[in-house]
């Protein structure tokens, strides 16, 4: 069972905006710090964003200014919205997160990944 899902991909033109949403996949767990990664047919995973358990944040300079990385605490959930989104932003992204459980550090989780395209 995964432990993240994730939801929001899709295909968009240039210039539009998509949000990506990540959550545990039970309600148990809390979410410390966070971030989404992305990869790209026959590149390596790079990480795009990454909020922590402070809600500072830090970026990929490919996105800076187009992406916002957040947490709403009490939904349990980070997004990531996108805007202004090139065709060099096509890929899988993936969810990362630090889960807590009853207080306690719990593991390090990955979703299962949502594509967004990009056309141009």
């Amino acid at each position: 069972q995964e432990q993240l899902v994730e939801s929001g991909g899709g295909l968009v033109q240039a210039g539009e905006s998509l949000r990506l949403s990540c959550a545990p996949s039970e309600s148990t767990f809390s979410i410390n710090a966070a971030g989404w990664y992305r990869q790209a047919p026959g590149k390596q995973r790079e990480l795009v964003a990454q909020i922590r358990a402070s809600a500072t944040t830090n970026y990929a300079d490919a996105v800076k200014g187009r992406f916002t990385i957040s947490r709403d605490n009490a939904k349990n959930t980070v997004y990531l919205q996108m805007n202004n989104l090139k065709p060099e932003d096509t890929a899988v992204y993936y969810c990362t997160a630090i889960l807590y459980y009853s207080g306690n550090y719990y593991g390090t989780f990955w979703g299962q990944g949502t594509q967004v395209t990009v056309s141009s």
